[in-house]
């Protein structure tokens, strides 16, 4: 079953939007990661003398859950009710907070793209491989759907503007 992007407009209602991230997106990677971390494991431990065996994968992937279930309650418990409630002062930075840690989940899945020759099955690859890099390939693409609603839909609606002037960027913040 598939659940739609956004249901009912809810891209306009910042409360909407949390419901439908929580929903939708931390609920599926807390569904997801479990799995392909099991893959993960099973694949680097059959298939441990082959070189395109994707060594390393399931650290990276158990790291990744742990850092990942860290900032979900992070906003959860704090960022999205504040949300919920129209926002508060100084909210900036708890979302400051999230952005980079979406960067650093950005590098983790450029890792997870190098070690797996970007989800490239070599020849004769068993069920289980198959598995994963298909499950890799649906937690990717739902989780970069993840990250572009709350760093380009949710979280602009409660940052300033942008405040430079002069500093060459291609914002339209400036005065």
């Amino acid at each position: 079953m598939t659940i739609p992007l956004f249901p009912d407009s809810s891209e306009d209602d910042p409360t909407s939007l949390t419901h439908f991230i929580e929903i939708r997106f931390h609920a599926s990677h807390r569904r997801q990661l479990p799995e392909l971390l099991s893959l993960a494991q099973k694949v680097e431990r059959v298939h441990a003398g082959d070189p395109q065996a994707p060594a390393g994968l399931a650290k990276l992937l158990e790291g990744m859950a742990q850092e990942l279930e860290v900032h979900m309650r992070k906003e959860e418990a704090v960022l999205f009710p504040a949300i919920r409630q129209g926002g508060m002062l100084g909210l900036e930075h708890p979302i400051a907070v999230m952005r980079a840690d979406h960067d650093e989940h950005d590098k983790d899945i450029a890792a997870i793209c190098n070690l797996t020759n970007n989800l490239s099955l070599p020849l004769g690859a068993c069920r289980s491989w198959a598995a994963l890099y298909e499950g890799l390939g649906q937690f990717i693409a739902d989780f970069e759907t993840h990250m572009h609603l709350e760093n380009d839909v949710l979280f602009p609606k409660f940052e300033k503007p942008h405040q430079h002037q002069g500093c060459g960027c291609a914002c339209q913040g400036h005065d």
